[in-house]
């Protein structure tokens, strides 16, 4: 981070920021081009590169040296490219890659909404379904199917490189079932059914959603005999009996919605068991400016929002969990250990 001695000073800095559009255009522009997947380890002339991308060699250049400015590519003395540990990670086969992510935060639908940030914080309404005329995910599956597959890919990426994280931190030991509520493929039941050999594991989410789940928990796959697939929408009924509940990054809907996914969870679970819910929160220090953002990205689409440590609390307390520990999974995410009251 830029030390406050050599910060650029405030109109410079306020210039930077009202042109982050650009930032973020150059950015897709990479990852939608694949310049990163194409950069080799060792420097590449612009030349080269534009021939394995298909572009035209100076603008492309033009790209490169506005994403340099950003810590993305950066250009040798005698006018190369090369990889930075940020360019990495919008490479494809990049263990860490951001580039679904990328791609998600910068779809033709958020140069839609964005303009109009001001109408949604004076009526703290979605914009969504006024300029498509539909639900957010409802317009994504209808209409702008390109869109949902992004979507798709980004939450498959990131809950393969938070599930590893989640299974490590949780100590189930003792438990003799798990269900993830929400938990898309079921990359966290998969992972702590690796961990825990003689625990059974349910995955519980929309039809839609689990028809792509895991091979490895369908017929025929290593962990199918210990592991429940139940298509179902979690704000309606929980049918799924479990020791443990865990609930991540599904709480981010308006707040009637949340209480009554809770409301179900206390319901199928009974006194005593054990929910862990894990989120982002916009007052988690190292990731507060990509959490606000998209916390006001949650307003623009589902008229959602990220949560602080208090809103999390209160909303748990309210359905009858009693919270008892709170714990980071990793920069981004929080771990909230919760026990139904009574």
């Amino acid at each position: 981070m830029t030390s406050a001695e050599t910060a650029p000073p405030p109109p410079m800095r306020l210039r930077e920021l009202v042109f982050g559009a650009a930032c973020a255009a150059a950015v897709r522009a990479a990852a939608r081009l694949g310049v990163a997947d194409a950069l080799e380890n060792a420097p590449m002339a612009v030349e080269d590169l534009a021939a394995a991308v298909k572009t035209e060699p100076k603008p492309l250049r033009r790209l490169l040296r506005a994403l340099s400015c950003y810590g993305v590519f950066a250009e040798q003395p005698d006018g190369t490219f090369a990889h930075t540990e940020m360019s990495r990670l919008l490479r494809e086969d990049d263990p860490n890659s951001l580039r679904a992510i990328a791609l998600w935060c910068t779809e033709p639908w958020t140069w839609d909404a964005w303009p109009r940030l001001d109408e949604a914080v004076r009526t703290g309404k979605n914009v969504v379904e006024d300029l498509y005329g539909k639900e957010f995910f409802t317009y994504l599956n209808e209409d702008a199917p390109e869109s949902a597959d992004v979507f798709n890919r980004a939450m498959t990426r990131s809950s393969e490189q938070s599930a590893r994280e989640v299974a490590a931190l949780l100590d189930l030991s003792g438990a003799r079932s798990v269900a993830d509520i929400g938990g898309g493929q079921g990359h966290v039941v998969a992972c702590l059914l690796d961990k825990y050999p003689e625990m059974r594991g349910s995955l519980l989410d929309l039809p839609r959603v689990v028809e792509n789940a895991l091979p490895r928990l369908r017929e025929g796959g290593d962990l199918a005999h210990r592991a429940r697939i139940v298509p179902g929408d979690a704000r309606e009924a929980i049918p799924v009996p479990a020791d443990v509940y865990i609930i991540k990054n599904i709480l981010e809907w308006d707040d009637e919605s949340t209480a009554r996914l809770l409301r179900n969870v206390v319901e199928a679970g009974g006194p005593g068991t054990r929910v862990v819910v894990i989120e982002n929160l916009v007052d988690d220090t190292p990731s507060m400016r990509f959490s606000t953002a998209m916390d006001l990205l949650l307003l623009l689409n589902v008229g959602g929002a990220k949560h602080t440590t208090d809103s999390m609390v209160s909303r748990l307390t309210a359905a009858g969990l009693r919270v008892e520990d709170i714990r980071p999974v990793n920069p981004y995410l929080h771990a909230f250990d919760c026990h139904v009251s009574g």
